[in-house]
């Protein structure tokens, strides 16, 4: 399964546990393309065909008709040293105990990484991917792009988040969007009604085939949306147009690409190891809304710079108070609290709030792409996969499991699960 033993016992931290790991197959690899090399995908819109899945998720950026802006890197990364003697990490689901290896065996993982106090606890690359590899976003952009909007409104480059959009971005102006607010918009709160159900036919897609090359602009798909569910700024109900129209925000106010932004205020700051990139689309606009891509190590030093309050060392990269009030549920208004915003999670500023009592928030994309984080015990844990359905009722079961994973991670290491 892995061609390099040595190399897999320095990722696992115990030759042992890898011996294990190795001795079965990983689920559904034959369908997911390991006959084949784990292929990338000749067209995007072959992406999501388990052939092409894990190869296209891991370097999207060679698939043929995909064009990218690169993120660049610092000269110098931040160091992710290797805890000495990794402990343990064990959880309870389905009546057992399990520990890491089983959750690799069960679930379709193409990388795990945990980090505790900035150093690695757990590393692991499945179906053939490696520490190079920029893993596929999808919704977790959400997140950086919210982070983007904090360093923005902290620099005076945006005034306000009670600001409406069309503000800084004028082909708005007269449309529900651009009356929106900022702050409305971070929260998935503008009451526009826009469909997210990944069969296809939903607005999302049309969405998406607007930004791919299709018949309609992306502006004229926002644009177009000319209803309300609901009064603004009341109630929560996901929409990917919400943070597309903050994307827009962010290049109309700064006039500078979100790849640039992304360099000088969060990769560089951070200590990033690899580049990173954003996809983009027809219209030269990166896609704020799903197409961030960068290495499991980098998605974890993101996730570091969470869990320290937004500061690398003596730098405060990313203000404080707005990270504060993006990710503390006792932040949020009733409506987007935990079991209130959702029946399990809340939601702040583009990010999903935990129903616990110490502050603990996690970034999502459909198909299993998560990073959790819970700075009062310095814990982090990257998670990318490539589940066979999206979200929604088809994910139950594995969103359970990779959440006992996540809690059985804070028990072992020291964190709060109340």
């Amino acid at each position: 399964m892995f061609k390099q033993p040595s190399r897999q016992a320095l990722l696992c931290g115990a030759a042992l546990v890898c011996g294990a790991l190795s001795a079965y197959a990983e689920p559904d690899e034959l369908a997911l393309g390991k006959e084949l090399g784990y292929p990338v995908a000749p067209k995007a819109f072959q992406m999501y065909a388990n052939p092409y899945r894990v190869g296209s998720w891991s370097a999207l950026d060679q698939v043929s008709n995909v064009k990218v802006r690169i993120v660049q890197r610092p000269a110098q990364p931040l160091a992710l040293p290797r805890v000495a003697e990794p402990p343990a990490i064990r959880y309870r689901y389905g009546f057992a105990e399990r520990g890491i290896a089983d959750y690799l065996e069960r679930q379709r993982v193409t990388g795990l990484l945990v980090l505790k106090n900035g150093e690695i606890v757990a590393e692991h690359y499945r179906y053939g991917r490696t520490d190079d590899a920029r893993f596929l976003s999808f919704s977790m952009a959400k997140s950086v792009t919210s982070l983007l909007i904090g360093v923005a409104l902290d620099r005076g480059v945006i005034e306000s988040l009670d600001d409406p959009a069309d503000k800084y971005v004028t082909s708005l102006a007269g449309s529900l969007y651009g009356s929106t607010t900022l702050r409305q918009l971070l929260r998935m709160s503008s009451g526009v009604t826009f469909s997210e159900r990944y069969d296809g036919k939903d607005d999302v897609a049309r969405l998406a085939r607007a930004v791919g090359g299709g018949p309609e602009s992306t502006t004229e798909v926002l644009r177009s949306q000319s209803e309300r569910h609901s009064a603004p700024g009341q109630k929560f109900a996901y929409a990917s147009a919400e943070t597309e129209v903050l994307g827009r925000v962010l290049t109309s106010a700064t006039k500078r690409s979100l790849a640039d932004l992304t360099t000088d205020w969060l990769w560089k700051p951070m200590g990033a190891e690899h580049e990173a990139f954003w996809c983009i689309g027809k219209d030269g606009q990166e896609v704020a809304y799903s197409c961030f891509n960068a290495t499991l190590r980098d998605w974890a030093r993101l996730g570091l710079l969470l869990a320290n309050d937004g500061r690398v060392g003596a730098e405060q990269v990313v203000p404080r108070a707005y990270l504060l009030d993006a990710t503390d549920s006792l932040r949020q208004p009733d409506a987007f609290r935990p079991r209130n915003a959702t029946l399990y999670y809340g939601y702040g500023y583009q990010f999903w709030l935990l129903p616990l009592r110490e502050r603990t928030f996690v970034m999502q994309g459909v198909f299993g792409q998560a990073v959790f984080v819970q700075p009062s015990s310095g814990i982090v844990m990257v998670v990318t996969s490539v589940w066979e359905e999206p979200a929604g009722l088809g994910t139950l079961l594995v969103h359970e499991e990779r959440d006992q994973l996540w809690r059985g991670v804070l028990r072992s290491l020291g964190g709060s699960v109340d």
